[in-house]
């Protein structure tokens, strides 16, 4: 006989880091909220890279903690190294990516959620799930039954799992886990729209038997940037990466053995992601290329575990073995953990709103990788999005669709549920068509006033974000009242950074604006200069440099936003719409967008059909 264990008001299945997210963001509303995880250990794991950020995901991060969030926080308490990448270029691709102690971030989320009210987290595998009078009702492995009136899922690579080294193929979860085989076929059961995706990882290997005398030393950053604008200390670099490359000898030896790669000989049925490929499909499909770059990182402080982003494979053992082997510095090297590749069930995302509630399942959120994405970022972003909404449905609050006009997190939602994914779906800045608005700088300055209105945010640093917000313009309107007088040492700067020389006074706002001037170099003729932290001033010399270019992307964002603000009725009929062409009212019916704005991005529609659908809607209105 099964046991009762308990009702909440909302359920969140897994507790990586959608399902991290999700719970925090459900309690922290008020509701009560239970999360579930196969393993209390393993709560917040990183199965992967042990790394938070990088290109376009570090513009993730911070959103998600401009919204209240939690990664951040745990990236900056547990970092073990910093690198702002992209610095060679504009400030749209500036990304943080930070090294990470994948222990202690596991550690640090689980306390978090344990000390977290209204949240009760619980070590059970949930082996089926089903919708009641109420909401959902979900049976453990053990016999104990839960309610929930909203459920999220956010099950990561469990679903289903199957990890695949060479020939050897077995049911598993990420990092030897059990799989949630159970769990996966209650909702084949239901008919959720469920397909396979695939991905993998690379070798760890024991650092005492890695050579680093002769590879190149890859430090962090001098100026450690804190992934939360909510950091009271700075984080600091207690570690270092190497770099090292394969090599014709390692090409050979992966190309011989192709025909043993599940990948290549067709047992491998899931879909793998594009821009993270194993090191065989890039043998394969860079063949050009006569190396291949190679980051060694640490795992942790308290262990000898090295992480080889760069190698993830799915050929047999010994094949990696000897292929790790040709490698410079992994000449003698001792594997702890071997590579591999995992396939999984997954959802389609066009099965979901932009709140990412199921069309059709009422209370039944998905998050993370079960939507087809990947990245531990992209997971978090999409669980705190859900939880949110989950938490709202159940108030009665409207509900949080952020914009793609104004944030990455509604980028990568956008595209998800608009355009669905073929493979699993990675965050690019490319993806954002206003990216130098959206920029990781200024993500407080766009996000935390809508974090502090949803109850995320404490009054206090609201408080500090106003007052950011008053020194920033304070800080513009002085500089473009500022007039830096002409001198032979200013006029030898000037020339020597390829500049002309100026013969009377000039503003310092126009001074800052040519495009190899900036602060640090004004900054000895600049007599009036306040004493204020780095970000005030980063804010002011970004605005003035790209002035033009801010103001044009904001004239495209007022017209995105008019039309996100023409809404479409959720029980329309598109086939009923005269004129309309017969694949776009199919398009339209399956995704069901929410918005004109929405739906002048699906694939299939054009902007013909726009104008038929926004005729049809004047006059419904008019008629009611």
């Amino acid at each position: 006989m099964d046991f009762f264990g308990g009702k909440y008001q909302v359920a969140v299945i897994g507790a990586g880091h959608a399902g991290i997210e999700a719970a925090l963001a459900s309690a922290r509303l008020g509701c009560s909220t239970v999360c579930f995880t196969v393993n209390l250990d393993w709560v917040g794991n990183l199965p992967c890279n042990p790394s938070i950020g990088g290109t376009s995901k570090g513009h993730l991060v911070r959103e998600i903690d401009a919204l209240g969030g939690e990664m951040g926080k745990a990236a900056d308490a547990t970092l073990i190294q910093s690198r702002m990448l992209n610095v060679g270029k504009g400030p749209a691709v500036h990304s943080l990516r930070a090294q990470i102690d994948r222990r202690a971030y596991s550690q640090y989320m689980k306390h978090c959620m344990e000390l977290q009210d209204n949240l009760d987290l619980i070590q059970a595998e949930i082996v089926h799930l089903e919708k009641c009078e109420n909401g959902w009702k979900m049976h453990t492995q053990l016999g104990c039954v839960y309610e929930a009136t909203c459920c999220i899922l956010a099950t990561g690579t469990f679903l289903d799992g199957k990890i695949y080294v060479g020939e050897h193929v077995h049911s598993a979860g990420p990092d030897g886990m059990f799989p949630a085989v159970k769990l996966s076929g209650s909702l084949k059961e239901m008919h959720l729209p469920l397909r396979r995706f695939k991905t993998g990882t690379p070798s760890r290997v024991n650092r005492r038997s890695v050579d680093v005398s002769t590879l190149e030393v890859q430090y962090g950053d001098e100026q450690i940037v804190p992934f939360s604008f909510d950091c009271a200390k700075l984080p600091e670099n207690k570690e270092v990466c190497y770099i090292t490359y394969t090599n014709s000898e390692t090409k050979r030896i992966i190309m011989e053995n192709l025909h043993r790669s599940p990948l290549f000989g067709g047992m491998i049925e899931g879909v793998g992601p594009r821009y993270c490929p194993s090191i065989e499909d890039k043998m394969v499909r860079f063949s050009e290329k006569e190396r291949h770059q190679i980051f060694i990182e640490p795992c942790g402080l308290n262990t000898e575990e090295l992480y080889l982003q760069g190698l993830s494979s799915s050929l047999p053992i010994d094949v990696q073995d000897a292929f790790l082997r040709t490698i410079p510095g992994l000449e003698n090297v001792k594997v702890m953990r071997n590579a591999y590749a995992i396939e999984y069930d997954c959802t389609d995302p066009l099965a979901l709103k932009p709140t990412l509630e199921f069309l059709d399942f009422e209370g039944l959120f998905g998050a993370g990788q079960f939507n087809g994405s990947s990245g531990y970022e992209e997971a978090a972003a999409q669980g705190l999005v859900a939880g949110i909404n989950a938490a709202h449905k159940i108030l009665g609050r409207e509900a949080f669709i952020p914009e793609r006009s104004g944030s990455y997190i509604g980028t990568l939602i956008d595209d998800l549920v608009t355009k669905g994914c073929n493979e699993p779906y990675r965050m690019m800045t490319s993806r954002s068509e206003y990216r130098l608005v959206l920029r990781q700088d200024n993500a407080d300055l766009r996000l935390t006033e809508t974090g502090y209105k949803l109850g995320l945010i404490s009054e206090a640093r609201y408080k500090a974000l106003l007052k950011k917000i008053e020194l920033i313009a304070n800080e513009r309107k002085r500089v473009e009242n500022t007039i830096i007088a002409p001198s032979q040492a200013l006029n030898e700067t000037l020339v020597s950074r390829e500049t002309s020389a100026i013969q009377s006074g000039a503003r310092l706002s126009d001074l800052i604006r040519r495009p190899q001037l900036n602060y640090a170099v004004l900054a000895p003729f600049d007599t009036t200069r306040p004493d204020l932290p780095y970000e005030i001033f980063e804010q002011v010399e970004i605005d003035l440099k790209y002035e033009g270019y801010i103001k044009r992307q904001y004239a495209d964002i007022r017209e995105q936003q008019r039309l996100e603000g023409k809404l479409i009725p959720e029980n329309i009929d598109y086939s009923k719409i005269i004129n309309l062409r017969t694949e776009a009212a199919e398009k339209l019916q399956k995704i069901r967008p929410h918005s004109i704005g929405q739906a002048a991005r699906i694939s299939g529609v054009s902007p013909a059909d726009i104008s038929v659908l926004m005729i049809y809607l004047a006059k419904h209105n008019k008629e009611s």
